[in-house]
């Protein structure tokens, strides 16, 4: 979920994620746990994986399946055998791409791509969290969505084990995917994991998220100077992050692809107040990443009460929004007229 709604969403989607029967940190231990992974999530959760971020311990494994935005879905844990409570668990939520709503590292804009051929993100911020989407026409949504995560601080974690949480989302996610009978092409297992912070650079040496929004004619018009960007790929939300003249102004744009666009479109249409002075535009991609969503967003928020103007008129905001889905949808094999 973007920052900007926190407030706002926050304390119903916690009632709501009660309801439906699971909330992820409250773990798994304990819920009916069994002594072989095929006991969790019908066989998907990559064993081989969680015993190589456990440095080979022998392990215990729980789960359930419950009701999640009117989806089955699955949720199971590896840990290590005779931690006590309260130890590092790896989790494994396993959906349809229908069921969008708190999506984990698909919808972290922070993320980086997690590569090798998926459509996925890896995020390394407080926790290590992972996600997959793969085209399956025959789920709701047309998409097999894997998310990962260890529960535990990422700085306690070695980076073998950081790049263990991704290798567990992705093979997870092909057997989930054998599964389902998913006509989506799979990636490779990853032998590594980008976690580059968020660069600033000139706005002529973007190379990431930001490379191709700014054309030379509009950053001399406009007197744009630098950005701010993560590594481009296939991330399933991406952000460019370009700045104003005006001190601590600066425009925000982003691409929402699956679940992450469908969880942001249910947001921007539930708090309506919130994308005031907003551009969008939406274009339809082939299999689970759907309808592409991406928006324009100027900080701070143009508002006449409180004397605050746009300093990009709503041409430039659609030009450099258009050039940023162009590019983005590109990667992504999700062409933009």
């Amino acid at each position: 979920m973007t920052g900007r709604r926190v407030k706002a969403a926050g304390g119903a989607l916690v009632l709501t994620l009660t309801a439906g029967g699971l909330i992820w940190g409250l773990g798994l231990r304990g819920d009916d746990s069994g002594e072989e992974p095929a006991d969790t999530c019908r066989g998907a959760l990559a064993a081989e994986e969680a015993e190589t971020f456990f440095g080979g311990a022998e392990l215990e494994f729980g789960g359930h399946t419950a009701e999640w935005v009117g989806q089955e879905t699955e949720y199971c844990a590896a840990w290590a055998r005779g931690e006590e409570a309260g130890g590092v668990q790896l989790k494994l939520n396993i959906r349809p791409s229908a069921a969008h709503r708190s999506s984990g590292a698909a919808e972290n804009a922070s993320a980086t791509p997690i590569g090798f051929g998926w459509n996925g993100s890896f995020a390394a911020s407080r926790q290590a969290e992972a996600g997959v989407l793969v085209d399956c026409a025959a789920l709701p949504g047309d998409g097999l969505l894997v998310l990962a995560e260890a529960d535990q601080d990422i700085e306690e974690l070695t980076d073998a084990q950081v790049l263990q949480v991704a290798r567990f989302a992705t093979e997870s996610a092909r057997r989930a995917a054998k599964r389902f009978d998913c006509e989506g092409e799979l990636g490779q297992r990853p032998s590594a994991v980008d976690r580059t912070p968020w660069r600033t650079r000139p706005v002529a040496e973007a190379e990431g998220t930001c490379r191709d929004v700014v054309r030379p004619q509009d950053a001399d018009r406009l007197r744009l100077t630098t950005v701010s960007e993560k590594p481009a790929g296939r991330a399933l939300t991406e952000e460019c992050s370009v700045t104003l003249p005006d001190e601590d102004h600066h425009v925000r744009l982003t691409a929402y692809y699956g679940p992450s666009a469908e969880q942001e479109r249910y947001l921007d249409g539930r708090y309506p107040g919130s994308v005031t002075g907003a551009v969008m535009e939406s274009h339809l991609c082939d299999g689970a990443l759907w309808v592409a969503y991406f928006k324009f967003e100027e900080f701070p928020r143009p508002d006449r009460e409180k004397g605050v103007r746009s300093t990009v008129g709503h041409q430039d905001a659609e030009r450099l929004l258009a050039a940023f889905a162009q590019a983005s949808g590109a990667r992504h094999g999700c062409p933009v007229p």
